[in-house]
């Protein structure tokens, strides 16, 4: 009687297998619905980036009458440049924290006077492949 008792608390293999085979399933379907959520999220987050990051370029242009330039950069939003030309106006830091790196842990490209916008200023991320053009999360994202 007591072998009984211990052979009916163990799970056999096939019960065992028939579980990890449910496990799969349910892994299968879940997963491409988490993975999709991830890489809209890094968008979502680089755009808001964006977004926060030419606020804070429109507020250093509003005291200091232009745009950073190219090479004096995003910096210029946490620090006083000291390149020409120095602004004499700044009243920064524009932004609360370090300027973030994009989603996909690259730098924001910053042009000033930009390509596409010969009178303002150009702020690009390359999305996750890091090249120009693409699509989905690939595509580059620009404020416009």
């Amino acid at each position: 009687m007591l072998h009984r008792l211990r052979s009916r608390r163990a799970f056999t293999l096939l019960e065992v297998l028939v579980v990890l085979v449910v496990i799969a399933l349910l892994a299968a379907l879940v997963a491409p619905q988490i993975l999709g959520r991830v890489s809209q999220a890094r968008g979502t987050a680089a755009s808001a980036q964006l977004e926060l990051l030419g606020t804070a370029l429109d507020s250093y242009r509003l005291d200091n009458g232009r745009y950073p330039t190219t090479e004096q950069g995003l910096r210029a939003l946490r620090e006083r440049p000291t390149r020409a030309p120095v602004p004499a106006g700044w009243r920064g830091p524009y932004l609360r924290k370090d300027v973030p790196l994009d989603p996909w842990g690259r730098a924001y490209e910053y042009r000033s006077p930009g390509r596409k916008n010969p009178d303002g200023y150009d702020l690009v991320t390359l999305g996750r492949d890091g090249a120009s053009g693409g699509e989905g999360e690939d595509a580059d994202l620009v404020v416009p």
